[in-house]
């Protein structure tokens, strides 16, 4: 990932077409991540994983020198534009729709919560985070990485530059934690 490292830091000193590069060094990674989390999302999404990662690309590199100081700060960013993006269509998906009812979804591994579907239950996630982002930064970077992109446990750690069981620990806190606070808000 030393190629990576030295293409973030010229797409950070402008280099126009360090970009490219990047793109071309990453895509297949970002692609494998999109097509995980799209496979994850209700049927019949008109949203394609080449589609999101194009967004997402587009919100990363799209302003004047991003700045990304290594792997991790990169695909962090990658996931919270994964994030927004998925975010806003769910917003616009449930203006349209102008209500349904509520159904039990899945956050993993056997918890459930009452949510208004799949768009609900990630815009109730969404909502939540930023909270958990301000008492608890990483544990809030592993759920945008295993939650919003589709990581593994093991991709997240490596994303992340800590111990799978660290990781591991860490999402078990983050889905309580959320749970508990979608459950009583």
């Amino acid at each position: 990932m030393a190629d990576a490292t030295l293409l973030l830091t010229a797409v950070e000193q402008g280099d126009p077409h360090a970009a490219e590069k990047l793109l071309d060094l990453v895509y297949d990674e970002l692609r494998k991540l999109a097509t995980s989390k799209m496979a994850r999302e209700t049927p019949g999404q008109t949203l394609q994983p080449t589609e999101l990662v194009h967004e997402a690309w587009l919100r990363l590199v799209g302003s004047a020198s991003p700045k990304f100081e290594n792997r991790a700060h990169f695909f962090s960013a990658a996931a919270e534009a994964m994030r927004r993006i998925l975010i806003d269509r769910a917003r616009r998906k449930l203006t349209q729709r102008h209500g349904g009812g509520f159904e039990r979804v899945d956050l993993e591994e056997g918890q459930d919560v009452a949510a208004p579907g799949a768009d609900g239950q990630l815009l109730a996630v969404h909502e939540v985070l930023d909270k958990l982002a301000k008492e608890h930064p990483v544990q809030a970077e592993v759920v945008k990485l295993r939650y919003f992109v589709g990581m593994t446990n093991e991709e997240t750690a490596k994303a992340l530059g800590i111990s799978l069981t660290t990781t591991k620990s860490y999402w078990t806190f983050a889905r309580t934690w959320l749970l508990h606070e979608i459950e009583h808000s």
